[in-house]
């Protein structure tokens, strides 16, 4: 009998700023935009990881509002199975890519880049729509 297979815990952050929300450009595969976030790490809280990867991806430091949703496709990540919870959160400043981020930028509804990578351009739909 096999070792049990388990999905991967992440965390994403939905950053609100004055200009916009913030978006970070992929440097590792899969390529493209997302938002903030990355992988829990053994003994770390879904809150601690959140603000944790947003300070390393953005070098901001935000303050939670609200969790938003936990996202479960076993497909919304190309590479295995992961399941995230998505965070509000606000802050103040500049953004400026750090970690794994090879490009940052803040964005509106209307002018998100492309492409979006795994399920954020559905996060973002849920968020800009009101759901949850």
């Amino acid at each position: 009998m096999g070792s049990p297979r388990n999905p991967f815990l992440t965390v994403d952050i939905i950053i609100e700023l004055p200009e916009g929300i913030v978006l970070i450009e992929r440097k590792n595969p899969p390529h493209g935009w997302a938002l903030p976030g990355g992988f829990v790490d053994y003994g770390e809280s879904l809150e601690d990881a959140a603000a944790r990867e947003a300070k390393e991806e953005t070098s901001l430091d935000v303050m939670l509002v609200r969790q938003f949703h936990t996202y479960s496709e076993p497909n919304r990540d190309p590479r295995f199975h992961t399941v995230s919870t998505v965070f509000i959160a606000t802050a103040s400043g500049l953004p400026e890519a750090g970690d794994d981020a090879a490009g940052i930028g803040v964005y509106r509804r209307g002018s998100l880049p492309s492409p979006l990578c795994f399920d954020h351009a559905d996060i973002l739909d849920d968020y800009y729509n009101n759901r949850y």
